[in-house]
């Protein structure tokens, strides 16, 4: 059987369930083959799914105390990469599957009251906040939107909390009133929204005048360039303090490539600067960041980096490797 690991742990998992969930939703329920205890989980938390040819991040969407089983949920997409077509068309209940985590960079953290904030398949890590929330006895609220409410999902578990859940479909209501949500802040308030870079970066503008830290964000994409783009590519030298190993990084390279050529492996998974699984503690140099998760005031303490993405801003980078 397999013991509890931690996040950088692989499990082999059997598929226990697939369940439709709603117009081109799918949840899986994953289970250990031997019937044995899975790693503990909070909300916000996603696995690693290694697929054939790829890996993909999923946000756990199921029960924290259930320590027999992880669910996610997976949105079919007409342009998949792989990921979502892969599940959608071929995985079955009984398949193994290799499985990656649980990793939390979207943690839940104590606040008075809590805003919840969903587009589409950005409610999968909500649902675990929300009865976290409720069960806490903190004051919340979630606003869901979607283009209809055929296509969203979950809808029967969030019926019942009652108003605490405002389901806006777009095609019956417009979208979600971001200027009535967010237009006053509030400092006893913690926000948090997952869903599609057009909402977020809605949010993350209406949430500029917001206490700062108020504001939590997953992606599940990376961030769109900011207009005129990154600082231009330099070669620069990378040095493993415990390693006791130097490789120089030249433009076009990431730093986990590089490293990895030379036998230092980083764990990693989404390689765009989403996930997490690639951070890096920075003992000295300067960091350009490019990632998709830090928050301003985590870039300007440039005590960590996401290798696959970041680069150095100085001729060198010292890395606690």
């Amino acid at each position: 059987m397999n013991e509890p690991l931690d996040d950088d742990g692989v499990l082999d998992l059997r598929v226990e369930q697939i369940r439709r969930e709603s117009d081109g939703v799918v949840s899986v329920t994953l289970v250990d083959p031997g019937g044995a205890a899975l790693p503990v989980w909070t909300p916000g938390a996603h696995l690693d799914l290694e697929l054939p040819g790829a890996t993909r991040q999923y946000s756990l969407c199921g029960d924290p105390g259930d320590r027999y089983a992880y669910r996610f949920a997976v949105l079919r997409e007409e342009r998949s990469r792989g990921g979502s077509r892969y599940v959608h068309e071929t995985l079955r209940v009984g398949d193994l599957v290799e499985v990656g985590g649980p990793r939390n960079r979207f943690a839940l953290k104590p606040a008075e009251r809590y805003l919840f904030l969903a587009g589409g398949i950005g409610i999968t890590p909500l649902l675990p906040m929300a009865a976290a929330a409720e069960a806490s006895g903190a004051q919340w609220s979630l606003a869901y939107g979607g283009r209809q409410r055929s296509s969203m999902a979950f809808l029967g578990e969030l019926a019942a909390y009652g108003d605490k859940v405002d389901v806006v479909a777009e095609a019956e209501r417009g979208p979600l009133d971001l200027d009535a949500l967010l237009g006053t802040d509030r400092a006893d308030t913690a926000v948090y929204c997952c869903g599609p870079e057009g909402l977020l970066a809605a949010v993350e503008q209406r949430c500029a005048s917001w206490p700062e830290g108020s504001l939590h964000v997953e992606r599940f994409k990376a961030r769109a360039p900011a207009a005129g783009g990154s600082a231009r590519d330099r070669e620069f030298e990378v040095v493993c303090e415990s390693a006791g190993v130097s490789v120089q990084v030249p433009v076009g390279r990431s730093v986990l490539d590089c490293l990895d050529e030379v036998g230092i492996v980083v764990a990693s998974a989404c390689r765009e600067g989403v996930c997490g699984s690639c951070e890096t503690k920075v003992l000295a140099g300067e960091v350009e960041h490019r990632d998709s998760l830090l928050t301003a005031s985590e870039r300007e303490s440039g005590r960590t980096m996401m290798l696959c993405v970041s680069r150095a801003a100085s001729d060198q980078l010292v890395l606690d490797l």
